[in-house]
């Protein structure tokens, strides 16, 4: 069996850059959706029921700081573990880790609620993942973290946001 080093669940998952960091594709999109009328306020329109990617991201690089309007599910596939930094929406600083050692507190999902801020490092070379949202994701329910912004928002995570952020 060849090497699973990140380069070669890139070329087998054929997976492309993601604009907040690493590698994704797109695995699932519900073809059924869920009527904006049947969705909270913050929702803009109708949304798939479900979405699900797949996600990877190399030493040295991150998932940047953002919010979705969706619960997002990770699930730990391979590589070393990943680091997940969660603010929520009453500024509490959570440090998730995800991978398989539950034993040091390292678990194979982890769930980040609708509404907290978030960002992902590896802990080694590589890590790959899944996320699952629903309602399904949307461009339009994603917002990048700005430096400037979440420093004043969360002044005393001010050092993690501004390592984590583009």
């Amino acid at each position: 069996m060849e090497n699973r080093t990140s380069k070669y669940w890139i070329k087998k998952l054929n997976l492309l850059a993601h604009p907040e960091g690493g590698w994704f594709k797109e695995v699932y999109r519900s073809k059924e959706t869920v009527q904006k009328n049947a969705l909270p306020d913050r929702f803009t329109g109708n949304r798939s029921i479900s979405t699900a990617i797949y996600y990877l991201l190399e030493k040295g690089d991150f998932s940047a700081f953002h919010r979705i309007k969706s619960d997002e599910i990770w699930h730990f596939y391979d590589g070393e573990p990943l680091e997940i930094i969660e603010i929520n929406p009453d500024g509490n600083l959570i440090k998730h880790c995800l991978g398989l050692n539950p034993d040091n507190n390292c678990f194979p999902q982890i769930v980040i609620p609708a509404q907290s801020w978030f960002a992902a490092r590896p802990a080694g070379t590589f890590t790959l993942v899944g996320c699952t949202v629903s309602p399904g994701f949307d461009f339009e329910d994603f917002e990048m973290g700005e430096k400037k912004k979440l420093s004043a928002l969360f002044p005393e995570h001010k050092r993690i946001v501004e390592e984590l952020c583009r």
